[in-house]
């Protein structure tokens, strides 16, 4: 068997714009409380201008060496306007996968944004723009282009498997892969969250706020 750089898969298929568009209109934390709060990234943080919009759309993923950007290159060649790139390189801190000129082509294409478990460079020029990009560190040391990678495999990025056709959702917050045959139930669910909140805040704008259920948290607590 012939040995080859990278291993390549068909990009699955994306998900309802409609889904999308919702997605787009809701605080990630509201969804995160809808997935039992024990889903999506750590130790990635958001690169780009912060937007009125949630990012969202549908995952193409790539795992690549450290530092390391061959698979990436290739990999934008499988996303389709609405996408998001998700890169597993490792976590390395090393070298930069990509970069100011990168992201900006990323969006010149129309992807949705850009995740990178691993570095990025020219953090200034990125956080001039809107376009979506998250990493997990910073270093102005260049990428190698030798692969190995693959792309459209099941990945880990800030400790959350990612899987190709999942919906990547973003905002200042972090990041949620939701699968998409779920999409509308957790919608449902942090749209109530959301309604509950707003409860909240009134009753404590008002001066009514409830606040007997702590006397409940701390007896379980202490049992």
């Amino acid at each position: 068997m012939e040995y080859k750089a990278l291993r390549k898969n068909a990009s699955a298929d994306q998900a309802d714009t409609k889904i999308l568009e919702t997605l787009r209109s809701l605080p990630l934390a509201a969804l995160s409380d809808s997935m039992h709060r024990n889903i999506g990234t750590t130790g990635l943080s958001p690169y780009h201008r912060p937007g009125k919009e949630t990012m969202a759309g549908t995952a193409v993923t790539a795992r690549s060496r450290g530092g390391d950007n061959l698979t990436y290159l290739r990999a934008l060649e499988f996303c389709r306007p609405g996408d998001v790139l998700v890169v597993d390189a490792g976590g390395d801190l090393n070298n930069a996968v990509v970069g100011g000129i990168l992201s900006f082509y990323a969006a010149r294409i129309g992807l949705s944004g850009v995740v990178i478990d691993g570095a990025i460079r020219d953090v200034a020029e990125i956080r001039e723009r809107d376009f979506p990009v998250y990493a997990r560190g910073v270093t102005h040391r260049g990428p190698y282009k030798d692969g190995p990678g693959e792309i459209n495999v099941p990945i880990s990025v800030g400790g959350m498997v990612v899987n190709p056709g999942d919906i990547l959702v973003g905002d200042q917050d972090g990041l949620l892969a939701i699968p998409p045959q779920g999409a509308e139930q957790i919608i449902e669910k942090a749209r109530a969250v959301l309604v509950a909140e707003e409860k909240t805040m009134a009753a404590m704008r008002e001066g009514r706020w409830d606040r007997s259920f702590i006397d409940a948290l701390e007896a379980r607590c202490n049992n």
